[in-house]
Protein backbone atom coordinates (compact mmCIF):
# COMPACT_ATOMS: atom_id res chain seq x y z
CA UNK A 1 0.00 0.00 0.00
CA UNK A 2 1.40 3.39 -1.02
CA UNK A 3 1.15 6.13 1.59
CA UNK A 4 0.16 9.62 0.50
CA UNK A 5 2.73 12.28 1.35
CA UNK A 6 1.16 15.27 3.09
CA UNK A 7 3.41 18.04 1.84
CA UNK A 8 1.59 20.70 3.86
CA UNK A 9 2.11 18.75 7.08
CA UNK A 10 5.80 18.44 6.30
CA UNK A 11 6.18 22.14 5.56
CA UNK A 12 4.21 23.05 8.70
CA UNK A 13 6.33 20.82 10.95
CA UNK A 14 8.44 23.90 11.71
CA UNK A 15 6.79 27.32 11.45
CA UNK A 16 8.79 30.51 11.77
CA UNK A 17 8.31 34.22 11.28
CA UNK A 18 12.04 34.77 11.68
CA UNK A 19 13.40 33.72 8.31
CA UNK A 20 12.04 33.15 4.83
CA UNK A 21 14.67 31.10 3.06
CA UNK A 22 14.59 29.42 -0.33
CA UNK A 23 17.13 29.01 -3.14
CA UNK A 24 18.36 32.49 -3.97
CA UNK A 25 16.32 34.18 -1.22
CA UNK A 26 17.07 34.96 2.42
CA UNK A 27 14.83 37.38 4.31
CA UNK A 28 14.86 38.08 8.04
CA UNK A 29 11.54 39.24 9.48
CA UNK A 30 10.41 40.07 5.97
CA UNK A 31 13.46 42.12 4.97
CA UNK A 32 15.92 40.71 2.40
CA UNK A 33 19.31 40.09 3.95
CA UNK A 34 21.04 42.16 1.29
CA UNK A 35 19.08 45.20 2.52
CA UNK A 36 20.22 44.60 6.10
CA UNK A 37 23.90 43.98 5.40
CA UNK A 38 25.77 47.25 5.91
CA UNK A 39 22.68 49.17 7.04
CA UNK A 40 21.89 47.81 10.52
CA UNK A 41 24.24 47.29 13.45
CA UNK A 42 24.75 43.94 15.12
CA UNK A 43 22.75 45.02 18.24
CA UNK A 44 19.92 46.12 15.96
CA UNK A 45 20.09 42.75 14.22
CA UNK A 46 19.90 40.89 17.53
CA UNK A 47 16.88 42.95 18.55
CA UNK A 48 15.15 42.42 15.22
CA UNK A 49 15.72 38.67 15.24
CA UNK A 50 14.43 38.29 18.80
CA UNK A 51 11.61 40.84 18.96
CA UNK A 52 10.70 41.15 15.30
CA UNK A 53 11.42 44.81 14.64
CA UNK A 54 14.42 47.03 14.12
CA UNK A 55 14.98 49.31 17.12
CA UNK A 56 15.67 52.98 16.83
CA UNK A 57 19.30 54.07 16.96
CA UNK A 58 18.93 55.41 20.55
CA UNK A 59 17.32 52.15 21.68
CA UNK A 60 20.09 50.18 20.02
CA UNK A 61 22.79 52.27 21.72
CA UNK A 62 21.35 51.59 25.17
CA UNK A 63 20.92 47.90 24.33
CA UNK A 64 24.49 47.73 23.07
CA UNK A 65 25.78 49.27 26.29
CA UNK A 66 24.24 46.44 28.29
CA UNK A 67 25.77 43.86 25.95
CA UNK A 68 29.21 45.46 26.16
CA UNK A 69 29.14 45.62 29.96
CA UNK A 70 28.64 41.90 30.44
CA UNK A 71 31.22 40.42 28.07
CA UNK A 72 33.76 39.23 30.64
CA UNK A 73 34.70 39.02 34.30
CA UNK A 74 37.96 37.14 34.18
CA UNK A 75 39.10 33.54 34.73
CA UNK A 76 37.72 33.50 38.27
CA UNK A 77 34.26 33.45 36.71
CA UNK A 78 33.21 29.79 36.33
CA UNK A 79 32.10 30.25 32.72
CA UNK A 80 35.49 31.65 31.71
CA UNK A 81 37.48 29.16 33.79
CA UNK A 82 35.59 26.25 32.26
CA UNK A 83 36.16 27.59 28.76
CA UNK A 84 39.90 27.95 29.33
CA UNK A 85 40.16 24.43 30.75
CA UNK A 86 38.24 23.12 27.76
CA UNK A 87 40.68 24.88 25.44
CA UNK A 88 43.52 22.81 26.91
CA UNK A 89 41.71 19.56 26.18
CA UNK A 90 42.11 19.53 22.42
CA UNK A 91 38.58 20.58 21.49
CA UNK A 92 37.62 23.22 18.94
CA UNK A 93 36.52 26.77 19.65
CA UNK A 94 32.87 25.84 19.24
CA UNK A 95 33.26 23.23 22.00
CA UNK A 96 35.15 25.75 24.14
CA UNK A 97 32.33 28.27 23.76
CA UNK A 98 29.64 25.69 24.46
CA UNK A 99 31.46 24.64 27.63
CA UNK A 100 31.58 28.19 28.93
CA UNK A 101 28.01 29.12 28.01
CA UNK A 102 26.70 25.89 29.53
CA UNK A 103 28.05 27.06 32.91
CA UNK A 104 25.59 29.97 32.93
CA UNK A 105 22.71 28.89 35.13
CA UNK A 106 20.54 30.14 37.96
CA UNK A 107 23.49 31.05 40.22
CA UNK A 108 26.06 32.20 37.65
CA UNK A 109 24.42 33.98 34.73
CA UNK A 110 20.73 33.78 35.61
CA UNK A 111 20.57 36.62 38.11
CA UNK A 112 19.54 39.15 35.45
CA UNK A 113 16.44 37.11 34.62
CA UNK A 114 15.49 36.85 38.29
CA UNK A 115 16.10 40.55 38.83
CA UNK A 116 13.95 41.44 35.84
CA UNK A 117 11.16 39.30 37.32
CA UNK A 118 11.43 41.33 40.53
CA UNK A 119 11.32 44.65 38.68
CA UNK A 120 8.30 43.66 36.59
CA UNK A 121 6.49 42.42 39.71
CA UNK A 122 7.11 45.73 41.47
CA UNK A 123 5.88 47.62 38.40
CA UNK A 124 2.71 45.50 38.36
CA UNK A 125 2.09 46.32 42.03
CA UNK A 126 2.47 50.00 41.23
CA UNK A 127 0.02 49.64 38.35
CA UNK A 128 -2.46 48.32 40.91
CA UNK A 129 -2.06 51.49 42.97
CA UNK A 130 0.79 50.74 45.38
CA UNK A 131 3.31 53.44 46.22
CA UNK A 132 6.85 52.80 45.01
CA UNK A 133 8.29 52.07 48.46
CA UNK A 134 5.39 49.78 49.41
CA UNK A 135 5.60 47.96 46.07
CA UNK A 136 9.33 47.45 46.57
CA UNK A 137 8.96 46.08 50.10
CA UNK A 138 6.12 43.76 49.13
CA UNK A 139 7.89 42.72 45.96
CA UNK A 140 11.06 41.88 47.89
CA UNK A 141 9.08 39.81 50.39
CA UNK A 142 7.42 37.85 47.58
CA UNK A 143 10.70 37.43 45.73
CA UNK A 144 12.53 36.13 48.80
CA UNK A 145 9.74 33.68 49.52
CA UNK A 146 10.44 32.18 46.11
CA UNK A 147 14.20 32.50 45.70
CA UNK A 148 15.68 32.97 49.19
CA UNK A 149 17.33 35.81 51.07
CA UNK A 150 19.96 36.80 48.46
CA UNK A 151 18.42 39.32 46.06
CA UNK A 152 19.72 38.88 42.54
CA UNK A 153 21.16 42.01 40.99
CA UNK A 154 22.57 43.42 44.22
CA UNK A 155 25.83 42.88 46.07
CA UNK A 156 29.08 41.56 44.65
CA UNK A 157 31.75 39.35 46.15
CA UNK A 158 34.57 41.38 44.51
CA UNK A 159 33.25 44.88 43.87
CA UNK A 160 32.54 46.76 47.07
CA UNK A 161 31.03 49.25 47.60
CA UNK A 162 30.28 49.67 43.87
CA UNK A 163 30.33 47.50 40.78
CA UNK A 164 32.07 49.87 38.33
CA UNK A 165 29.76 48.84 35.51
CA UNK A 166 26.47 49.73 37.18
CA UNK A 167 26.81 53.51 37.69
CA UNK A 168 27.78 54.00 34.06
CA UNK A 169 24.87 51.91 32.80
CA UNK A 170 22.41 53.69 35.09
CA UNK A 171 23.69 57.07 33.91
CA UNK A 172 23.05 55.99 30.32
CA UNK A 173 19.51 54.93 31.28
CA UNK A 174 18.88 58.32 32.85
CA UNK A 175 20.22 60.04 29.73
CA UNK A 176 17.98 57.86 27.55
CA UNK A 177 14.99 58.70 29.74
CA UNK A 178 15.72 62.41 29.46
CA UNK A 179 15.76 62.02 25.68
CA UNK A 180 12.48 60.11 25.70
CA UNK A 181 14.02 56.83 24.50
CA UNK A 182 12.83 54.99 27.63
CA UNK A 183 10.52 55.91 30.50
CA UNK A 184 13.06 55.71 33.33
CA UNK A 185 10.49 53.84 35.40
CA UNK A 186 12.62 50.76 35.93
CA UNK A 187 15.66 52.85 36.77
CA UNK A 188 13.64 54.31 39.61
CA UNK A 189 12.49 50.86 40.70
CA UNK A 190 16.02 49.48 40.60
CA UNK A 191 17.40 52.35 42.63
CA UNK A 192 14.60 52.11 45.19
CA UNK A 193 15.28 48.38 45.60
CA UNK A 194 18.91 49.27 46.25
CA UNK A 195 17.89 51.89 48.80
CA UNK A 196 15.47 49.52 50.54
CA UNK A 197 18.10 46.79 50.78
CA UNK A 198 20.44 49.31 52.39
CA UNK A 199 17.75 50.28 54.91
CA UNK A 200 17.19 46.63 55.73
CA UNK A 201 20.94 46.30 56.35
CA UNK A 202 20.89 49.07 58.93
CA UNK A 203 22.02 51.71 56.48
CA UNK A 204 24.96 49.68 55.13
CA UNK A 205 25.14 50.37 51.38
CA UNK A 206 24.93 47.56 48.88
CA UNK A 207 26.05 47.68 45.26
CA UNK A 208 23.76 47.28 42.31
CA UNK A 209 25.73 44.85 40.18
CA UNK A 210 25.91 44.07 36.46
CA UNK A 211 22.84 41.85 36.65
CA UNK A 212 20.76 44.55 38.29
CA UNK A 213 21.84 47.35 35.98
CA UNK A 214 21.39 45.31 32.80
CA UNK A 215 18.02 44.08 34.11
CA UNK A 216 17.02 47.75 34.40
CA UNK A 217 17.97 48.29 30.76
CA UNK A 218 16.27 45.16 29.48
CA UNK A 219 13.08 46.06 31.37
CA UNK A 220 13.20 49.65 30.12
CA UNK A 221 13.47 48.29 26.58
CA UNK A 222 10.61 45.83 27.07
CA UNK A 223 12.44 42.50 27.01
CA UNK A 224 10.72 39.63 28.89
CA UNK A 225 12.75 38.28 31.85
CA UNK A 226 13.92 35.02 30.19
CA UNK A 227 15.58 37.07 27.47
CA UNK A 228 17.69 38.82 30.12
CA UNK A 229 19.42 35.49 30.66
CA UNK A 230 19.67 34.71 26.97
CA UNK A 231 21.11 38.13 26.18
CA UNK A 232 23.62 37.81 29.02
CA UNK A 233 24.71 34.47 27.58
CA UNK A 234 25.12 36.14 24.20
CA UNK A 235 27.18 38.92 25.75
CA UNK A 236 29.36 36.64 27.88
CA UNK A 237 30.03 34.38 24.89
CA UNK A 238 32.29 37.14 23.58
CA UNK A 239 34.50 36.84 26.64
CA UNK A 240 34.34 33.07 26.44
CA UNK A 241 35.56 33.22 22.85
CA UNK A 242 38.37 35.65 23.69
CA UNK A 243 39.62 33.61 26.64
CA UNK A 244 39.34 30.33 24.78
CA UNK A 245 41.35 31.72 21.87
CA UNK A 246 43.94 33.25 24.19
CA UNK A 247 44.37 29.95 26.01
CA UNK A 248 44.86 28.15 22.71
CA UNK A 249 47.67 30.56 21.87
CA UNK A 250 49.28 30.09 25.29
CA UNK A 251 49.13 26.32 25.00
CA UNK A 252 48.94 23.90 27.88
CA UNK A 253 47.42 20.44 28.07
CA UNK A 254 44.71 19.18 30.36
CA UNK A 255 44.87 22.13 32.72
CA UNK A 256 42.62 21.59 35.70
CA UNK A 257 41.24 24.14 38.16
CA UNK A 258 44.44 24.15 40.27
CA UNK A 259 48.18 23.82 39.50
CA UNK A 260 49.33 20.18 39.80
CA UNK A 261 51.45 20.95 42.87
CA UNK A 262 48.26 21.76 44.77
CA UNK A 263 45.80 18.98 45.47
CA UNK A 264 42.35 19.11 47.01
CA UNK A 265 42.25 18.48 50.74
CA UNK A 266 41.26 14.91 51.49
CA UNK A 267 38.56 14.81 54.15
CA UNK A 268 37.62 11.27 55.27
CA UNK A 269 33.90 10.67 55.55
CA UNK A 270 32.73 11.00 59.12
CA UNK A 271 31.74 7.71 60.67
Amino acid sequence: MTETVDAAAIRDWWRTSIIDMAPGRIAFRGTPVEELIGTVSFPQMIWMMVLGEIPTAPQARLFEAALVAGVDHGPQAPSIAAARMAATCGVGLNNVMATGVNMLGDVHGGAGEQCAELFYDIAARMDEGARLQDAVRDGLDAWRARYGKIVSGYGHRFHKPNDPRAPRLMALVRDAAAEGTVSGRFAGIGEEVQAELARQRGGQPIAMNIDGSTAVIFCELGFPPPLARGLFCLSRSVGVLAHGWEQMQQGGRNKGPMPPDYLPRYAPQAE
